[in-house]
């Protein structure tokens, strides 16, 4: 589908420095190409080599290289959030700040009628020597959006921020229960933190980006959050685009190795919990452990995809004593699966994940039960959309200081699980309603044929 002026549109495309960012950005990429217009994407070396492959437009999808320049602090070759630990994230922003004069001069020289970005805060500075539209494109949730941004506005500029304040839902937010807990609040707080290197904090960064946009763009559809969307455009005198869900329509090549299946194979259908908390996330060592013997606990064939927890060179190492003995075949633990292709294989019954936005739409569109272990701001908030609205989810209980035991992940899986269980079949009901809304043909390209008309407003 065209426009009704047939004329195409070159967009060009700069993402934060994370995988979860690089993603989404290339899925949309695809969309816009699959509709015949052109795309600069600008990344570093060692994500565009990720990327590659999954670019199915490679005529109107181009390439095109920026460099990270290093920072005191950082390991030589950073090039993504995951390639450090999140100590070091500030540094990270500063390195990503450096990039300004070469991402500029190259946008002087490719000539986009439109830019992406999310946290390049100073992108719409560049629009007004260059000459271009810009939209503010976000890969995480409206409601999250909403409560990070909105509450330091409310406050006295006399005083600082505090966890209180962020338990608080801002004025006319839209929903009464997908708020913050103390412990969730604290952990929110290191966005509005500022350092003393010079580094532009989160906080000030997203707003910055918000404000000096032409548009707001989120990933997302109306069904799912569109009062949370009307609620910031009213807040940013602007207007706030959803692009739907944007998710590959076809698999992608990367199958599942033989081995893994050849495992699977053994269960029956829908038996199987799979676990995976994202590209990012470390688990410390001790939460780790519970991680692991609460799936032991549980009972049921599992499969955890993670990275070793902090500290440790290996997944095995940090296994508690006789682990591996107990499970045996039951259980086995990786460091990468292809999630898209695991969630639809047959024997997966439930997925453990931490609600980042692109597992939360992954875990709709799936046939599993679905189980919440978020951590940081974003994924807290998705987390309470998915199980207090939506109510297609469980959330595992934590402690006030953040932490889950194998007691509490054992549970919420086996209610999850439990095909008798009052909250088990609330679960399967609502969710199967949502997995027909969303997968329902045309949905997804309806969503972006409307963001694209959007886009020639501009």
């Amino acid at each position: 589908m065209t426009h009704p002026s047939d004329s195409k549109l070159h967009i060009a495309l700069f993402p934060w420095l994370a995988t979860g960012h690089f993603t989404p950005f290339l899925h949309l990429a695809n969309q816009f190409a699959i509709r015949g217009h052109k795309v600069s994407y600008l990344l570093p070396r060692k994500p565009m080599l990720l990327l590659q492959p999954r670019n199915l437009f490679p005529d109107l999808i181009t390439f095109h290289l920026v460099s990270v320049p290093h920072v005191e602090g950082l390991p030589l070759g950073t090039e993504n959030l995951s390639d450090v630990t999140p100590s070091l994230g500030n540094f990270v922003r500063v390195a990503f700040d450096s990039m300004r004069d070469q991402v500029e001069n190259l946008l002087r020289e490719l000539k986009p009628s439109i830019v992406f970005y999310d946290l390049a805060f100073w992108i719409p500075e560049c629009a007004a020597s260059i000459g271009f539209k810009t939209v503010c494109y976000n890969v995480v949730s409206a409601a999250s959006i909403a409560i990070a941004l909105v509450p330091a506005r409310e406050i006295p500029k006399n005083r600082a921020l505090t966890a209180e304040d962020l338990m608080e839902p801002p004025t006319g937010y839209p929903s009464s229960t997908v708020v913050l807990r103390k412990h969730e609040a604290l952990s929110l707080l290191f966005l509005y933190r500022r350092s003393d290197d010079g580094g532009v904090s989160m906080y000030d960064r997203i707003g910055l980006s918000f404000k000096g946009a032409n548009a707001i763009a989120i990933r997302t559809c109306n069904e799912l959050e569109g009062p949370f969307c009307n609620y910031l455009s009213s807040q940013f005198q602007k207007p706030v685009f959803v692009t739907g869900p944007i998710l590959p329509e076809k698999d992608e090549e990367t199958l599942i190795e033989d081995k893994l299946v050849g495992w699977l194979g053994k269960f029956k259908a829908g038996t199987v919990i799979y676990c995976a908390f994202g590209s990012e996330l470390n688990l410390e060592k001790p939460q780790f452990q519970e991680l692991v013997l609460g799936f032991e606990k549980a009972g049921f064939p599992f499969l955890i995809a993670l990275k070793p927890p902090t500290g440790a060179c290996s997944i095995e190492e940090a296994l508690p004593e006789g682990f591996s003995e107990r499970v045996k075949e039951r259980g086995v633990i990786v460091k990468w699966v292809q999630q898209t292709q695991i969630l639809k294989h047959k024997s997966i019954g439930c997925f453990v994940s931490h609600c980042g936005f692109g597992s939360m739409w992954e875990s709709l569109m799936s046939n599993c039960q679905i189980v919440l272990v978020p951590f940081l701001g974003d994924q807290i908030l998705n987390t309470r959309v998915l199980c207090e609205v939506l109510k297609v989810a469980v959330e595992v209980e934590k402690d006030d200081n953040g932490w889950f035991s194998k007691e509490s992940l054992s549970n919420a899986i086996t209610s999850a699980m439990d095909k008798d269980g009052e909250l088990g079949c609330l679960m399967r009901k609502n969710h199967a309603y949502w997995k027909e809304t969303l997968m329902k043909p045309e949905f997804m390209s309806n969503y972006v044929d409307n963001f694209i008309s959007q886009l020639y407003q501009l």
